[in-house]
Formats: structure tokens, C-alpha cells, sequence
């Protein structure tokens, strides 16, 4: 019966090590995803700020670590070999205590993250240059026309960028456009830069936001809720890794007591 157990019980804890090998490598791929993409509001964040950037790297190492222990806790689940099942302890208890860690300084700098959120967004709508093929200002142009909202608050933090409202024209950015939804994907790929309205009117009191035709609801709401349920995604799927980390820890333990002879043969050799 306690030779069944002890079968049972390595099969088991072969079958998390497997697990937790698949899951470091989507932690990896998620901090490559961070790094690689150029079309949403994560490209915008991680060019202005230094913080998502060190978050990306800190996902990929994260990642490579979990590989490296699940690749462990199988060897040392299907060979029997003692030291390798400590050593998977010993790296499941760290990333614990890491996640632990990285939850709580995050829960506790998130009015910091926000606010930095804003600063980032402010400067690079004043700084906007018409005509610049830039990554970063054409990742804003994204989340406005994909949000359907304009400026930061609101259409009005445009008032900001000193090029835009030199213009003697009415003249607006063309991510804000309000568009038909049946042609919203003939016109996304024109939407950058500055526009001037079709009846070229002339400004008498300078280019008033008021005549733009844009939407009128600011991004931060819709960024911020964006941000807010991705995030309720990741801390769904850390609590649900974080459980199977102590089932984990558990199964190596009871592995390990009931190893009593350890025999080094056993570690396969390359």
C-alpha cells in the first residue's frame, strides 16, 4: 500500500513539474510580448518608463526560472533522486515568496503607477510632431482610435501641443475623428497626424477644441479599465499558479521522506 502511495504520489508530482514547465514558458513569452509589441497602449508605457521595461525582463526571468524548476521537479519525480526534488522545493518556496513580494509592492505603488500613467501620456501629446513616422505617437493614435476618445481627461489636454494650435485652420488629431464604424477599418490606417476639417474654415479665436469633430470622452478611464482587467487576469492566473506551487512543495516533501536510499545513478547523464 505505501509503495502505491509513493507511485501514486510521484506521478503526481511529475504531472505539476510538467505543468509549471508549460506555464514558465508562457510567463517567458508574455515578457517577450511586452517587449515586442508596437501597436497598443503597452508600446506607449514601456518607451516612456523605464519601470515596464524592468517588469518585462523581470516576467522573462520569472519564466526561465519556472522552466528550469519544472524541468527538475520531473527528473527528480520519475528518477527518485532526493537532492533534485530539495532543490524544486527550494526553487518553488522562492518564487512563492517573489510573487508574495512583487503583490504587495504592487498593490501599494499602484497611485503611483497611475499617476506616472498620466504624466507619460500629457508629455507625449504635447510633444506630438504632424507627419513624424514615430512608433510611440503611432501607438497613441492606436488606443485613441481604437477607444473612440481623444486626449488624455480630455480632447482639450490637445490644447497642450503648441504646433496644433497654431494652426489657422480647424484643425484636430486624426486618431480622435469620430468615424462610421462600417469604414472604421478603412480609416484606421489613416489615422495619425493632424487633420483640417473639410469645410477649411478659418479660426477667429484660434483653434478651438470646441469645433473639432472628435469624441468628447477623455482615455484615461478607458485605459485605466483596460489596464485594470488584464491585471485582474494576471493576479487570477498567479493565485491559481501560487496553489499549485503549495501542492507542489507539498508533493516534493512527501517524495522526499519516503526516499530513504539516495542513489546518483539515477540522475541522467548528457
Amino acid at each position: 500500500m505505501g509503495s502505491a502511495c509513493i507511485k501514486v504520489t510521484k506521478y503526481f508530482l511529475f504531472l505539476f513539474s510538467l505543468l509549471f514547465l508549460i506555464l514558465g514558458g508562457v510567463i517567458l513569452g508574455f515578457g517577450v510580448w511586452i517587449l515586442a509589441d508596437k501597436s497598443s497602449f503597452i508600446f506607449v508605457l514601456q518607451s516612456s518608463s523605464s519601470v515596464f521595461n524592468v517588469g518585462a525582463y523581470v516576467f522573462i526571468s520569472v519564466g526561465a526560472v519556472t522552466m528550469f524548476m519544472g524541468l527538475l521537479g520531473c527528473v527528480g519525480a520519475v528518477k527518485e533522486v532526493r537532492c533534485l526534488l530539495g532543490l524544486y522545493f527550494v526553487f518553488l518556496l522562492l518564487v512563492l515568496i517573489a510573487q508574495v513580494a512583487a503583490g504587495v509592492l504592487f498593490y501599494f505603488n499602484m497611485g503611483k503607477v497611475k499617476q506616472e500613467m498620466g504624466s507619460i501620456v500629457i508629455k507625449l501629446i504635447r510633444d506630438y510632431k504632424d507627419g513624424e513616422k514615430d512608433r510611440l505617437q503611432q501607438g497613441w493614435d492606436y488606443v485613441q482610435a481604437q477607444g473612440k476618445c481623444c486626449g488624455w481627461a480630455s480632447p482639450y489636454n490637445w490644447t497642450e501641443n503648441a504646433e496644433l494650435m497654431n494652426r489657422t485652420t480647424v484643425t484636430y488629431p486624426c486618431s480622435c475623428e469620430i468615424k462610421d464604424d462600417n469604414n472604421n477599418s478603412s480609416h484606421l490606417m489613416m489615422s495619425n497626424g493632424f487633420c483640417e476639417h473639410p469645410s477649411g474654415n478659418m479660426t477667429q479665436s484660434g483653434n478651438n477644441p470646441g469645433d473639432w469633430p472628435v469624441y468628447q470622452d477623455g482615455c484615461m478611464q478607458k485605459v485605466q479599465a483596460w489596464l485594470q482587467d488584464n491585471l485582474g487576469i494576471i493576479l487570477g492566473v498567479c493565485v491559481g499558479i501560487a496553489f499549485i506551487e503549495l501542492l507542489g512543495m507539498l508533493l516534493s516533501i512527501c517524495l522526499c521522506r519516503h526516499i530513504h536510499s539516495e542513489d546518483y545513478s539515477k540522475v541522467p547523464k548528457y
